[in-house]
This record gives structure tokens, C-alpha cells and sequence, in this order.
């Protein structure tokens, strides 16, 4: 038993030792700022027409990037937006009416940003992965033309004049991209999809909607700047 255990031992460390040797250590801070478009629906039961609703998404971000295995860059990134959200109803008729519903939110993703290519100036590819949460600042309802709620679906109609009830929101949020480093900043391009877990409305067996999440597709440029490169 003492043998096997030394033996364990032993391997225990020439693994530990194999992957220090072949990781790369990071020391880098990076901060920056970015904007683009969402378009965004509701995930939604009973479900309803829907088209997407463009909207706004900006704000800043901060990455620290620690090591390197192999060729993949590893890193964190935290980011604070301001995000619209929300869905506009597809009437599906001649009549010129039209619903929207606006949702503003201070969103905050805590993503793994892994990403592969040249350092510290070239061109990467990077994907991030991770959960986000937000919190809703303020809801807007727009409605167009002349119409009667009554004459609605019977799934739509008890969603006009509904206030959020849920204001936190939380989800996974992941993408894709490329960034530009160079010497007087870095240059981004992404992708990036947004599946909410949370509900909008109550879900219980006595509510309106068995499922109320928001779901966004974004895309966004950024620009960032190294703080420290130790």
C-alpha cells in the first residue's frame, strides 16, 4: 500500500510539473468601451407572433488574462451595459397596428474569454462563455393605430399594460469574434447570443405565461487599451 501510494505521489507531481512547464503565464489588464445593435424576442408561453425588436447595446468592459496553454490565451472578462430588450408583436394584418414593448436594462456579463492567434500585436480569434445578470431600469410599451385589445389573440391579450413583475434577469450569454491588436489599441468584432433562465412575468400554475425570458442577439465593435503588460 506505502509503495502504490509513493507511486500515486510520484506521478501526482511529474503531472504537476508537465503542466507547469507548459503553461505560459499572463499578467495583462486590459479596459475598453463598446456598442452595437441588439435584436431580441421573448421566449414566451402561450407563445405569441413575434418580430425582433432592434435595439441599443453599449457600455465597458475589463479583462485580465492570466496564462496561456498551448496556443489557447485564457483570460476573464467582466462588462457593464446598458442593453434594450424586448419584443414587437407580428400582427400579421393590413391594419397598420403594431405593439412594442421596450425593456432597458444594467446588464452584467462575468465571461471566460478564450482566444487564439498572435500576441501582442495581430490578429485573434476569441470565444466568450459565461452567465450574465441584469436589472431592469425602466419599460416602455409603444402601441400604433387604432385598435381594440379584446380583438387580440387570446395569448397576447393579457401582456398589454402588464408591468414586469421580475426586474433581475439572469442567463448564459456567449459569442464569438475577432480583435485587432495593435499599437495604438485593440479592435473588436463580435457575436454574441444571450438565452435568459429567468421569467419577466410570474410563473406559477395560477399566472398568465408558464415562461417569460428575454433571448438577444447582439452585434457589437469595441476598443480597449492595455493597462498593465507585466
Amino acid at each position: 500500500m506505502t509503495r502504490r501510494l509513493l507511486n500515486l505521489f510520484t506521478m501526482l507531481l511529474f503531472t504537476m510539473g508537465a503542466w507547469a512547464q507548459i503553461e505560459e503565464p499572463r499578467n495583462i489588464l486590459e479596459i475598453g468601451i463598446n456598442g452595437g445593435l441588439n435584436l431580441s424576442q421573448m421566449d414566451i408561453q402561450p407563445k405569441i407572433r413575434q418580430n425582433m425588436l432592434k435595439g441599443i447595446n453599449s457600455g465597458v468592459s475589463i479583462r485580465y488574462t492570466s496564462e496561456k496553454y498551448f496556443n489557447m490565451i485564457c483570460g476573464a472578462q467582466i462588462e457593464f451595459n446598458y442593453s434594450q430588450r424586448g419584443w414587437e408583436e407580428d400582427f400579421d394584418d393590413d391594419t397598420g397596428n403594431s405593439y412594442s414593448r421596450t425593456l432597458n436594462y444594467l446588464e452584467v456579463p462575468l465571461l471566460a474569454h478564450l482566444a487564439f492567434g498572435k500576441e501582442p500585436r495581430g490578429l485573434q480569434f476569441f470565444i466568450n462563455l459565461g452567465p450574465q445578470i441584469g436589472f431592469l431600469i425602466s419599460e416602455d410599451e409603444e402601441y400604433k393605430g387604432v385598435w381594440d385589445i379584446a380583438s387580440r389573440p387570446e395569448g397576447s391579450q393579457p401582456i398589454y399594460g402588464k408591468d414586469v413583475e421580475n426586474k433581475f434577469d439572469y442567463g448564459i450569454a456567449g459569442g464569438a469574434g475577432l480583435e485587432l491588436r495593435t499599437k495604438i489599441g485593440n479592435f473588436t468584432l463580435e457575436g454574441r447570443y444571450y438565452y435568459g433562465l429567468g421569467d419577466i412575468f410570474g410563473n406559477s400554475k395560477t399566472d398568465d405565461y408558464g415562461r417569460s425570458a428575454n433571448t438577444t442577439i447582439t452585434v457589437r465593435l469595441g476598443y480597449s487599451v492595455t493597462l498593465f503588460n507585466k
